[in-house]
């Protein structure tokens, strides 16, 4: 390893973790989400070059983990404790709240009907079916869900909301 990048992984290591650890203790506790979401998320993904360039550089004796028990049973315990929150997502089996509410409203819309949605966006059912078949959805039948719609015209859920939301904007 060059040994200018020998100097800066470990204290970009520590920078960008203390980064991560402030802005994710913030989070948790909900103080300052617009302030903190943002850079929590960008800065811990830049996180991930300073942390390979520390392992490349301390290779040898992060080998020397692995030769005994605590690095398995760390790596193992970390991972049933991400599938324990991330496993009913995964699986499609989450109760309750959770998950990003945006999209749980996509959801709720998108199983409306043109002729239910269209008052939302102060259009009648006709000026949404209208909208969508410009925008090439095949709309047979404005009875049915949204998603339906979406699906049968072989687009996504959310190109059929950016069809909608142009059309409020109108």
């Amino acid at each position: 390893m060059p040994s200018y990048l020998s100097r800066y992984a470990t204290p970009l290591t520590t920078g960008f973790f203390l980064v991560s650890l402030i802005s994710g203790i913030a989070l948790f506790f909900h103080l300052g989400a617009s302030a903190f979401r943002e850079m929590h998320e960008w800065l811990s993904m830049v996180l991930i070059l300073p942390f390979l360039l520390h392992v490349w550089r301390n290779w040898r004796p992060f080998l020397g983990y692995f030769k005994r028990p605590p690095m398995a049973l760390s790596l193992g315990l970390c991972l049933v404790a991400g599938l324990v929150f991330a496993g009913p997502a995964i699986m499609g089996t989450a109760n309750g709240p959770g998950g990003n509410p945006a999209f749980a409203m996509v959801n709720v819309v998108a199983s409306g009907t043109p002729a239910q949605v269209g008052p939302l966006l102060g259009k009648s059912d006709v000026e949404v079916v209208a909208a969508l078949r410009e925008q090439g959805f095949t709309v047979v039948d404005s009875e049915k869900p949204l998603a339906e719609i979406a699906r049968t015209s072989g687009k996504d859920t959310m190109e059929l909301m950016a069809t909608l939301a142009g059309l409020k904007s109108r």
